[in-house]
């Protein structure tokens, strides 16, 4: 177990709400609602009063974790040699494409595959522009 979660090898930090901000409550919102056994269609629906977008970063960000330690439990059984190739069965084969490195569609073994693909996420996630951390009363107050 202690090479799942090796940070090095496996595990990703969490992108972190701050606590006392608006995605901080909405994400602990988020949190209850799919900790408590309801319906899934509830859980990710807009409560009432709250900006679409703020709810659906929450969601994203919640879901890039939750599939890192998925995917941190079977990085290891999946390697270049045992998963030759980034597939989704026999009739899908993934390719990576950045448009830096990567120019043209790319097959790559699938662990390659998923460490640019969990490291391209995290660019977006963490991206302001894309992702403002500040959102809400932050707004207020900086004018």
């Amino acid at each position: 177990l202690k090479q799942v979660f090796n940070k090095d090898k496996t595990f990703r930090p969490k992108r972190k709400f701050e606590p006392g901000t608006q995605r901080f409550e909405l994400h602990k919102r988020a949190q209850a609602s799919l900790n408590s056994g309801v319906d899934l269609k509830a859980a990710v629906q807009l409560p009432s009063g709250e900006d679409q977008n703020d709810w659906v970063a929450v969601h994203v960000v919640d879901f890039f974790n939750r599939i890192n330690l998925i995917y941190g439990t079977i990085c290891e059984f999946c390697t270049e040699k045992t998963c030759p190739v980034m597939s989704g069965g026999p009739k899908y084969e993934y390719r990576w494409q950045d448009d830096v490195k990567y120019k043209k569609p790319t097959a790559l073994p699938a662990p390659q595959y998923m460490n640019l693909l969990m490291d391209w996420i995290e660019v977006q996630i963490n991206n302001e522009d894309i992702f403002p951390t500040c959102v809400g009363k932050c707004d207020e107050e900086v004018l």
